[in-house]
């Protein structure tokens, strides 16, 4: 059996959510986008939750389709409010649909959302030395940093800790616990 990093449960979604995907960088647009409808989603919950939930908001959000959530009519907003698939927080669907708006305006700036976020970081990922659960942080300067300039330019629901989660998500930050299959080096 292999050894997974101290937060993952039995579950086989979460297995297969940390095995594939959790701490593999992202570079396209378009996963880069999902990733950050769901954790503005998970504040406060748990991620097994999303996990549970991320086909609902596949279908319910458009597959993610930032182009389309941009332009959602106050209709699709009330209909999102009666979805009990999602996490039916009126803030939290409000905030989906500005945030697609406000990604555009990051691409048409930056050539591609993934030009603005990995830049942060040089595009490479950082390698920390998690060895144990107190040595996982749930914010760091670069989070506060991140988090502060989406605020600026008005994106909701992204405080220190969601970007932080966001970054571990799309790999900005390798976060596996060094005794995990998956922890690399490099």
């Amino acid at each position: 059996m292999q050894h997974r990093c101290f937060w993952v449960t039995d579950s086989k979604l979460y297995q297969e959510y940390h095995d594939i995907e959790w701490g593999q960088p992202v570079f396209d647009d378009e996963t880069l986008f999902e990733f950050l409808i769901l954790e503005t989603f998970q504040a406060g919950l748990s991620w097994i939750t999303i996990l549970n939930k991320r086909e609902n908001f596949r279908k319910a959000f458009d597959s993610f389709d930032y182009n389309k959530i941009a332009t959602y009519p106050e209709s699709k907003y009330e209909s999102l409010l009666l979805d009990a698939g999602i996490i039916r927080n009126k803030l939290k669907i409000r905030s989906a649909i500005i945030n697609a708006q406000l990604f555009m305006d990051v691409q048409q700036e930056f050539g591609s959302f993934s030009a603005f976020i990995w830049s942060y970081v040089d595009n490479e990922p950082i390698i920390n030395k998690v060895k144990e659960r107190k040595d996982a942080p749930a914010t760091t300067p670069l989070s506060d940093k991140i988090s502060k300039d989406l605020k600026k330019r008005g994106f909701k629901f992204v405080g220190s800790t969601v970007m932080y989660a966001y970054m571990q998500a799309v790999g900005l930050v390798n976060d596996h616990t060094m005794d995990c299959f998956k922890y690399e080096t490099k």
